[in-house]
């Protein structure tokens, strides 16, 4: 017996689309939380926030963060947790003004600030710092938002919980071996070039918290 005709089919393919679609924006989360893996954005100069395995020839030496165009780029993806004295578990929406850690996923370390000159504004040296996601207490960030919690869709600052600079971009570019990238620092004054937005990545809900025992202080999953 003949099955169902093409058009029949095509239409069914349609429905059950929408259908999948209008799940996942139900289920979709609004909110940041511990866990959660994430690129950023900054705002004003339309540039995420990116690591990689290269060195500062300057300052501390440590591992360069810069700012990338690229939205593609797997380097630019920083999992959100908590800190070495006060875990986060998983599927917590991060509050306004809670201290948090953000861990470049690809290479394992923090984002990290010191009283080190930036290379080129010689601003407050940012760069990322650490073994396995476990650094010090330099790699401690609050989150300075408006509302109860972070929202995906609002512009937040990152204040450096041990120096008070608010990470920035103020649109120097490297040259070589990292031509066109931006320089990312930090600023003791507040102004529009220090506000971020998460743009892609997983967001875990908090239904997803196995038991509720796992926290995000641990070294970040790196499947992806």
């Amino acid at each position: 017996m003949d099955g169902p005709p093409a058009s029949s089919r095509k239409l069914f393919r349609l429905v059950l689309l929408v259908c999948l679609c209008t799940l996942c924006a139900a289920t979709e989360i609004s909110f940041v939380t511990c866990g959660s893996v994430v690129k950023l954005l900054n705002v004003r100069h339309n540039v995420r926030l990116h690591s990689h395995d290269v060195r500062y020839g300057s300052g501390d030496g440590q591992q360069s963060v810069t700012g990338v165009t690229t939205a593609e780029d797997s380097n630019s993806y920083w999992s959100v947790r908590g800190t070495s004295s006060r875990t986060c578990p998983r599927g917590t929406p991060v509050r306004c003004g809670q201290t948090i850690r953000l861990t470049h996923v690809n290479t394992g370390r923090n984002l990290h600030s010191h009283y080190f000159a930036s290379p080129l504004s010689s601003n407050q040296e940012v760069s990322a710092f650490g073994e396995n996601g476990e650094g010090d207490s330099l790699d401690e960030w609050t989150v300075l938002c408006g509302g109860a919690v972070w929202q995906r869709d609002e512009s937040v600052r990152f204040r450096h919980t041990a120096t008070e600079g608010l990470l920035s971009v103020t649109g120097e570019q490297y040259g070589r071996p990292i031509h066109g990238q931006r320089e990312v620092h930090a600023m003791a004054v507040a102004g529009p070039h220090s506000y971020w937005k998460t743009m892609e990545g997983i967001f875990v809900k908090p239904s997803e918290m196995p038991g509720g025992s796992r926290d995000s202080s641990g070294p970040p999953h790196t499947e992806f």
